[in-house]
């Protein structure tokens, strides 16, 4: 008995100095100069299910100290630009502990859809956006994040109002109907305006033949999203972030004062040999100025929370977000209110089953002011005269006249705000569920279903209100109320195969099925006179008045698409060197007819890494080079529905029993061999890595060929109905449109010493827009608006640039009778020319001009886009700057009104007043003239050099509880500070998004510049 009591008592003790606790100390150090890392994170991995966070951070001299630890206890010690390490604590001795730069960048793992890849294997033309990128660009909006940061990606705004959409050009614009590229998120098909940035890990655009997998819907690129979610065997992170800020408008524009106002109307009225409206011009002062009057500082705010985690078997993240911005033009009448919430869950529901889900709820509420057109707000600030005062001496808003030289258009801006009541709310659920099951080592069966449902509501109030016999005037106060219901749902069901054979070789093959099907309904309806003419009474319900046909003005729609496709791919890789991939998708539509319901889209890539490390001598400063190649046949069905079957759309007048009836008739002819675009896509590139991969090159020549364009209004007989109301002729695939360039991007990445690290980038693409066939009996399409009454502006035509500004090309101005003489007639056009006026060239040599002298003025594509990026971190301290330029396109100013009376730029203070006075700006007068006619006078140069982003931020580190591995990051953040451009207007980026007739500004609402102060709370 005794002994055996001994027994117990040694392995008593035994245990207890085996579970000894004491405190473990270390070094971090940089393996290449062997300086101290500053900020290191050291993190003691948990045992499954303990829920204590353990760790610590480098101080100045990269030592660190972490109390309580044991024998066999694993640190992970990572740091941002190394290569993460995990270390086994033995004793007490002080640790050392030596990272070597992360050059593991070519084994990322990046998503191509139904599948990943390491980036060393990808033969496509493939860009990805990360977590810290989005971070650094703190964008309201996804899209944001992608400009200047790819490559190949040009974003434009289609307004500065907040919440307003974002145009998304992936390698230019292919076609004349939709261009806007394919988004995926976690799987499914989404929508990039419901999602919060601050949850989003990752971004890739596919920009080639990749993006054939997709098939039908492929064609315009493919924008993949992967959110955040949590990992496994950690404790629980909890993630704040906050900004709030102020916004600005980013630029004014020189407008007249009322007295430079007053002394030019007086010369254009004297010029027309009419009396002067301002007499006693010099003691009008300043007057008033109605930008100053619309515009004004508006405040942003932005929440959001996450909190992510896990266990052995579960992995979740759990966030939501509040964003709040009002408008630079209105405040809170184009006031933008976002708020998401997120749940993330990954179960192992057994060792070869695993479960992932990702659900997002966004709701939105959006404010809007009329915008981009006549009659806009803006437009109204920049034509309003100065001599008007504000308010009247009852305080209510001046009416602006309704005279010859103001027109019917141009009213008060400020009384438009105050009487624009459009509301819009919009709820969104949005998700996906996938299981995996490994059904043996080397398959795995995926199932996944994704839904998008959305419901959304509209509001707009027309009080009754006069401005003064304008045609914005409303006799009879309405409301219009919309809700629409948009639903979508897909099945995806796909195995994928991956083996190793022998050494060298590996092949991964993917075979699978998507169902998707697109459903919804929208109902419109108009009441009248709304009870004390307000909007607290304006609903449906409560407006009393009918239309004048006596019955409520109600519509509605509905629709059901469905798409079935098979898809396949094989991926071979041999012995790292030599990569291969094959793919296949067949595609069937209820978009198109019985005669093209179905089609087929390969695709191939292939890449071969001619030199790296197994190859090359020590000391090269090559470390890799892969060259690739793909070519790639996708599609587009973004297209009108039902366009193969004839509907009753339009109208038509009947005789029953000698009466007159209005009924329904056919509508637009239809075409039963209707099919969807064909983009031919071919891609040749390498990626090069040097100096010990601080140095990487991606270089991408591309040749993208859009067949079988839809073009509408094909000539037929007028015996069949086409000219009758609701009618048209039929759209056929008559079109082509080719995109070539070349993009290249450049990264440097290095840290100097123990407190200074750099990392820059810099892209550009290079693009060639032309349109190779347009067979619809004339040649061209027309498109775009200017002024009031004009021929349109913008043309589609073989040979040109799709989109192409059409008019009108000056040579200077007429100086004198002299030059009159022998001039070709410019009566033509609606006038004839006298000194001062401006003359316009007789490009078919007829010796008149006339609408067939007009040619191409410009266009609104780039040649060359280019982002340059920098971020430099200093010990504690971080900065970051975001450039991005465009150059080569044009914009046509088209904000200002044809009519005597009403203000201007002060370029016109250099107009023509005299011989020799100027050659440039045409002479102002009431008399008729052909000024006003779209020209190149109207065409400036787009070019543009933006500053999109500059933070300054510093990180605390920070010891709450038992968390110390905490950190506090405070920041001050500017975007759009400065755009460098000779452009007269707001934006030079701003565009319609049209492919015929963007790049014509209405007085686009100014993207805003704002100043933000931010946090980011870790713990």
């Amino acid at each position: 008995m005794y002994k055996i009591l001994l027994l117990l008592v040694l392995c008593s003790a035994g245990v207890g100095l085996t579970a000894q606790t004491f405190d473990v100390t270390g070094v971090i150090t940089d393996a290449e100069n062997d300086e101290p890392l500053i900020g290191a994170s050291i993190i003691v991995v948990a045992a499954p299910g303990d829920g204590n966070v353990k760790g610590t951070v480098t101080d100045i001299d990269g030592s660190f100290l972490i109390e309580d630890v044991t024998v066999g206890t694993e640190l992970r010690i990572s740091y941002t630009g190394f290569a993460p390490t995990t270390v086994t604590v033995e004793n007490q001795e002080p640790l050392t502990i030596a990272l070597s730069s992360d050059v593991q960048a070519l084994d990322e793992v990046v998503v191509i859809g139904y599948g990943t890849q390491t980036k060393r294997n990808v033969t496509g033309a493939v860009s990805t956006v990360d977590s810290e990128t989005i971070t650094d660009l703190r964008p309201q909006k996804v899209e944001q994040a992608l400009q200047g940061t790819v490559a190949g990606v040009n974003i434009t705004t289609q307004s500065g109002a907040p919440g307003a959409g974002l145009n998304i050009r992936i390698r230019g614009v292919s076609t004349n109907g939709q261009n806007a590229p394919l988004v995926i998120i976690d799987g499914y098909q989404g929508d990039l305006s419901t999602v919060n940035p601050a949850d989003i890990e990752t971004i890739t655009v596919l920009k080639d033949a990749q993006a054939a997998v997709y098939g039908t819907i492929g064609a315009n690129g493919v924008i993949l999203v992967t959110t955040k979610t949590g990992e496994k065997n950690q404790p629980t992170r909890i993630s704040y972030n906050t900004y709030v800020g102020t916004q600005e408008s980013s630029r004014d524009l020189d407008l007249l004062n009322a007295t430079e106002y007053a002394l030019l109307l007086n010369e254009t009225y004297a010029a027309g040999g009419q009396p002067l409206p301002y007499p006693n011009a010099a003691n009008l002062g300043t007057g008033s100025n109605y930008q100053d009057v619309v515009f004004g500082n508006a405040p942003i705010m932005n929440h959001d929370l996450t909190a992510s985690g896990g266990s052995d078997r579960i992995t979740y993240s759990l966030g939501g977000s509040f964003l709040d911005q009002e408008g630079i033009v209105g405040g809170e009448k184009s006031a933008f209110t976002r708020a998401t919430g997120r749940v993330s869950l990954g179960v192992d529901l057994a060792s070869r089953l695993k479960l992932s889900t990702n659900v997002i709820y966004t709701y939105i509420e959006r404010n809007s002011l009329s915008e981009n057109g006549l009659g806009s707000v803006l437009f109204n600030a920049l034509n309003a005269p100065p001599t008007l005062p504000l308010v009247d001496e009852t305080g209510a808003f001046t009416l602006v006249p309704n005279t010859p030289g103001l027109g019917i258009e141009v009213i008060n801006p400020a009384a438009q705000i105050a009487n624009t009541f459009n509301d819009y709310n919009l709820n969104k659920l949005n998700g996906q569920a996938t299981l995996d099951w490994n059904l043996i080592d080397d398959l795995t069966l995926t199932g996944r279903i994704g839904f998008n449902t959305s419901n959304s509501e509209s509001r707009v109030f027309n009080p009754e209100i006069s401005y003064g016999g304008k045609v914005f005037d409303v006799t009879r106060s309405s409301v219009n109320q919309n809700g629409i219901n948009d639903n979508n749902y897909s099945f995806d069901l796909y195995g994928t195969y991956d083996r190793e054979f022998g050494v060298a070789h590996q092949v991964t093959a993917t075979l699978g099925t998507t169902v998707y099907r697109e459903l919804g309904n929208g109902l419109f309806a108009t009441g009248y006179d709304v009870p004390n003419n307000s909007v607290e009474f304006a609903d449906i319900s409560l407006a009393t008045g009918t239309s004048p046909e006596g019955a409520r003005d109600v519509s509605s729609y509905s629709y059901d698409e469905r798409r079935l496709s098979y898809f396949g791919r094989v991926q071979y890789n041999y012995n790292e060197r030599y990569f291969a991939t094959a793919m296949l998708r067949r595609d069937a539509s209820t978009k198109f007819g019985p005669q093209n319901r179905s089609a087929l889209f390969p695709s191939f890539t292939a890449g071969v890494v001619l030199l790296d490390e197994n190859v090359l001598p020590e000391n090269n400063p090559i470390d890799l080079l892969k060259v690739r190649l793909s070519y790639g046949i996708l599609g587009n069905d973004q297209i009108l529905n039902n366009g193969y079957i004839g509907t009753l759309s339009g109208e038509a007048t009947y005789i029953f029993d000698g009466v007159l009836v209005n009924g329904t008739a056919i509508g637009a002819l239809p075409n039963p061999a209707l099919q969807w675009e064909e983009a031919k896509k071919f891609n040749a590139g390498f990626d090069l890595n040097l100096l010990d991969y601080k140095l990487s090159m991606v270089v991408d020549y591309f040749i993208n060929t859009r067949d079988n364009l839809l073009i509408s209004n094909i000539p037929v007989s007028g015996i069949v109905g086409t000219a009758a109301p609701g009618s048209a002729a039929p759209t056929v695939n008559a079109g082509a449109v080719r995109n070539r360039g070349l993009e290249v991007a450049l990264n440097y990445r290095e840290r100097l010493n123990s407190d200074w690290r750099i990392n820059l980038n810099y892209n550009f693409t290079t693009l060639d827009n032309e349109v190779l066939e347009v067979n619809n009996g004339t040649g061209f399409i027309e498109g775009g608006g200017f002024g009031v009454g004009q021929l349109a502006p913008s043309r589609m035509e073989v040979g040109l640039p799709i989109g192409y500004f059409y008019g009108y090309q000056t040579d200077g101005i007429f100086q004198s009778a002299a030059d009159l003489e022998g001039a070709p007639s410019q009566i033509a056009l609606g006038a004839e020319a006298q000194p001062g006026d401006l003359r316009y060239i007789d490009t078919n040599g007829d010796g008149v001009i006339t609408p067939d002298d007009r040619t191409y003025l410009g266009d609104p594509i780039a040649d060359v886009t280019m982002g340059f990026n920098a971020q430099v971190s200093f010990r504690r301290f971080d900065f970051t700057a975001y450039a991005f330029a465009s150059l080569g396109s044009e914009i046509v100013r088209n904000y200002e009104r044809a009519l005597s009376d009403v203000n201007r730029l002060d370029y016109y203070l250099q107009r023509w007043t005299g011989p020799g006075s100027t050659n440039d700006v045409p002479r102002v007068t009431t008399a008729a003239t052909t000024n006003r006619v779209f020209s190149d006078f109207y065409v400036e140069d787009g070019s543009f050099l933006r500053l999109q982003t500059v933070t300054l931020g510093y990180t605390l580190p920070l010891t709450i509880g038992n968390r110390d591995n905490s950190s506090l990051r405070l920041y001050f953040s500017g975007n759009n500070l400065l755009t460098f451009s000779d452009y007269l207007g707001y934006d030079p980026a701003a565009s319609s998004g049209a492919p015929i007739g963007s790049g014509i500004d209405f007085g686009f609402y100014p993207i805003a510049r704002s100043f933000l102060i931010g946090a980011n709370l870790s713990l």
